[in-house]
């Protein structure tokens, strides 16, 4: 499965880079336009979830103690898992939704909609999960019935957001402000000071001194962070290209690279300092990360929500606020059980992903003259 993702990669990338050489000036712009700072919000809170969150302290023990991660510092995998180059997934689909998709319309084609639509709902299921199987790392004393009942609630008030495209906005904005105070609260607890931020940021140049290494999959684990990626590829491009405010190719593609990436890379590198001192965070600022986890875990479900809800038709203005809330409620907790009680693994929906690139490459190349005629 490796071989088959590596190739993927090297197929998207290539893509990416085509696009940004030949069209670097074109300017894009989707159906709802939005200032920056909303598209970076809606952005940077779509496209990350609970794993942000609640993944790094877990992980940095593992890059130190594995040999095939011992070429740089933990805190620089955990970046290169996360960060910078893997956002070009989403500038070639959000491209693609910008300019494409409005002149083919090959994701109205009733079963690649349904494909598309299946891998929406799985994915988003997938962070509920990921959600429920972390709570006992940093709530320990929650019961098993509590953990269910709390994720059912994350479902519903997710649910209720997405029912109105305002809600999505102001929560995005919201969210991207608590994500913020919560690395200003964790750093100024820390002890770390601006020397030891400064000395934990530092060790992302490794990172960047290491990137190619980073393109191909370096373990199962990478691959499945990969995978992951590719997951969430088309669906955020999907929704997020709709908010793009008119910006030219050069600046969306930096724009991907860059605004998410300095969040994380300051979230990153203060948890790397309570790694690197082995300080206890505490009942209290555990608590803080759950919470801002859950808000996150309400972001990435709200958007996707919405996406698959309207590409199924099954919207408020069909079903009502009432029906809307139960169906997709009972369908979205109904999955992320799929998840905690059978094989169902996000490596499948990757693969399915690529299934779907791989379509979408050969009808475009069908309809070329199509796309070529209406960008006269």
């Amino acid at each position: 499965m490796l071989a088959i993702l590596s190739v993927a990669i090297t197929v998207v990338f290539t893509t990416a880079a085509v696009i940004l050489i030949c069209f670097p000036g074109l300017k894009l712009e989707g159906s709802q336009p939005s200032h920056t700072l909303v598209f970076s919000a809606i952005l940077f809170t779509s496209g990350l979830d609970v794993g942000l969150i609640m993944f790094p302290l877990t992980e940095f023990p593992l890059y130190e103690s594995v040999p095939v991660y011992s070429f740089t510092n933990a805190l620089a995998i955990e970046f290169g898992f996360w960060g910078f180059l893997v956002w070009a997934f989403y500038f070639l689909s959000t491209f693609y939704f910008c300019l494409v998709e409005p002149r083919l319309r090959l994701f109205a084609i009733p079963w690649l909609r349904f494909a598309n639509s299946v891998v929406i709902v799985t994915t988003c299921a997938f962070t509920g999960f990921l959600f429920l199987d972390f709570l006992p790392s940093y709530l320990p004393d929650l019961s098993p019935t509590a953990r269910y009942l709390l994720v059912g609630l994350v479902v519903f008030v997710a649910v209720v957001s997405s029912s109105k495209l305002t809600f999505i906005k102001w929560l995005g904005l919201g969210s991207s402000a608590l994500f913020l105070l919560l690395i200003l609260l964790l750093w100024s607890k820390s002890g770390a000071g601006v020397y030891g931020l400064f000395n934990s940021l530092s060790k992302l140049g490794g990172y960047f001194l290491h990137l190619p290494n980073f393109v191909y999959p370096l373990s199962e684990h990478h691959g499945f962070y990969l995978y992951w990626w590719f997951a969430w590829s088309i669906m955020i491009g999907q929704f997020v290209a709709r908010f793009v405010g008119g910006i030219r190719t050069w600046q969306l593609l930096l724009a991907l690279l860059v605004l998410p990436s300095i969040p994380i890379a300051l979230w990153f590198s203060v948890l790397y300092f309570y790694h690197e001192t082995g300080a206890s965070l505490g009942a209290g600022l555990q608590s803080a990360m759950v919470l801002v986890g859950l808000i996150f875990v309400v972001n990435s479900l709200d958007s996707l929500t919405r996406l698959y809800s309207e590409n199924l038709n099954l919207t408020v203005e069909r079903l009502g606020r009432f029906g809307y809330v139960l169906l997709h409620s009972l369908f979205l907790s109904g999955l992320i059980l799929l998840y905690r009680f059978t094989p169902l693994k996000i490596e499948w929906i990757g693969l399915a992903v690529m299934v779907i690139y791989a379509t979408v490459y050969l009808l475009t190349f069908r309809h070329r003259e199509q796309l070529r005629a209406s960008n006269q």
